[in-house]
C-alpha cells in the first residue's frame, strides 16, 4: 500500500480536523479532493509526520506514521502551497540545499539538482536568485525541490496555484510524467477538477475530516441508462416541447442538450421526435458524470 490509515483524529483545540478517519491507497496517481476545512491539509501533514494525531495508526510506504517519521520523510517528496524559498539563493542552491536535508551528500545533492533543473526546463535560469522568478517558476523550482531525491512518493499541494494556463499546463505534463513514465506515486491535492483528473487515477474526496467517496475516476463516472447528450442543428424549443410532453426533460449546457429519458424509453424517442419535427441531431451520445458531478454528490451527501 502507498498509504494505510486507521481511526485517524487530530483536533486542533475545539476544531476537529480529523475525524476517526479509515484510508488507504495503492499505488499510483491520487487526487485529493475536499471543500476548504475537509482536512486534506492535515493529512498530508499526518502523511508526513508533521504534526502529532489525537489517536489512531497508520503506515506510509510500510512504514509507521508514528515510530519512523524521519525515515518517511526521506523517501516522500512534498511540494508545499505556501512560499518556501530562500532569498538570495540560486535555484540550483536551493534545490540541492533540499536533497541535503534528505540525507544526500552535498555532491551527489549538487549534481542531482543539476538534473532535476533540466527536467522542468529552469536549466537556464539555474544560478539566478529565487526571488527574480516568476510565479510559474517559482513553481516548478518547488517541485524540483520535491523530487532531487528520488522520492518513492510525491504530495503535491495545490501545484498549479496561481499559474497562467501555459505554465498550468506545464505541471500538469511534469506531473503526468512523474507519475505515468516515471513510476513516482502521487497523491494530487488540488481545488482545480480538470487538473486531477488529468493526472490521476483515482480520487479520495473528504468532508469535515471524512472519507466521503474513493475509487477510481472513470469507474466513479458512471454512464446513467436514461441520460443523454444531445447536439440539434436548429431550434431546440419545439424539440424540448414534444420531450416534455413525452415524460422526458432536458436541461441546456452551452449548446448541447442533457436529456433524460422517460422510463421505459430508448433513444429511438429522440430520433422519433427529430424526424417529426424535420430537425437534424448532429450529436447523440450516454451522458456520464464528470468528476465535478461526482465531487458535487460526494459533498452533498
Amino acid at each position: 500500500m502507498l498509504f494505510q490509515l486507521s481511526n485517524i483524529t487530530k483536533t486542533y483545540g475545539h476544531i476537529t480536523a480529523l475525524r476517526q478517519l479509515t484510508v488507504g491507497a495503492a499505488p499510483g496517481a491520487v487526487g485529493l479532493l475536499g471543500p476548504n476545512g475537509a482536512g486534506k491539509t492535515t493529512l498530508i501533514r499526518t502523511l508526513l509526520g508533521l504534526i502529532s494525531i489525537d489517536s489512531g495508526t497508520g503506515t506510509v510506504l510500510d512504514m509507521d506514521i508514528h515510530t519512523r517519521r524521519l525515515d518517511i520523510r526521506q523517501r516522500v517528496g512534498f511540494m508545499p502551497e505556501d512560499e518556501c524559498l530562500f532569498p538570495a539563493v540560486p535555484g540550483v542552491g536551493f534545490v540541492s540545499y533540499a536533497g541535503e536535508l534528505c540525507g544526500m551528500a552535498s555532491s551527489d545533492a549538487m549534481q542531482r539538482a543539476h538534473e532535476v533543473l533540466n527536467y522542468i526546463g529552469l536549466d537556464e535560469a539555474r544560478y539566478r536568485p529565487v526571488e527574480s522568478y516568476s510565479t510559474g517558476m517559482k513553481q516548478r523550482l518547488k517541485l524540483a525541490a520535491a523530487i532531487v531525491h528520488d522520492p518513492q512518493l510525491l504530495i503535491l499541494d495545490e501545484p498549479t496555484n496561481g499559474m497562467d494556463p501555459a505554465g498550468r499546463q506545464e505541471m500538469i505534463e511534469l506531473a503526468r510524467d512523474l507519475a505515468h513514465n516515471k513510476g513516482m506515486s502521487l497523491i494530487f491535492s488540488s481545488h482545480l477538477l480538470p487538473d486531477v483528473e488529468a493526472v490521476c487515477d483515482h480520487v479520495l474526496v473528504l468532508g469535515r475530516g471524512r472519507l466521503l467517496a474513493q475509487g477510481n475516476i472513470q469507474e466513479m463516472k458512471q454512464a446513467h441508462p436514461r441520460a443523454f447528450d444531445v447536439r440539434l442543428k436548429g431550434d431546440t424549443e419545439p424539440f424540448l416541447a414534444r420531450l416534455r410532453a413525452a415524460g422526458g426533460d432536458a436541461k441546456s449546457h452551452e449548446d448541447v442538450l442533457q436529456v433524460q429519458l422517460p422510463e421505459g424509453q430508448t433513444p429511438d424517442l429522440l430520433w422519433r421526435i427529430a424526424a417529426e419535427l424535420g430537425e437534424q441531431i448532429r450529436h447523440l451520445r450516454p451522458h456520464r458524470s464528470s468528476l465535478e458531478d461526482v465531487f458535487l454528490e460526494a459533498v452533498g451527501k
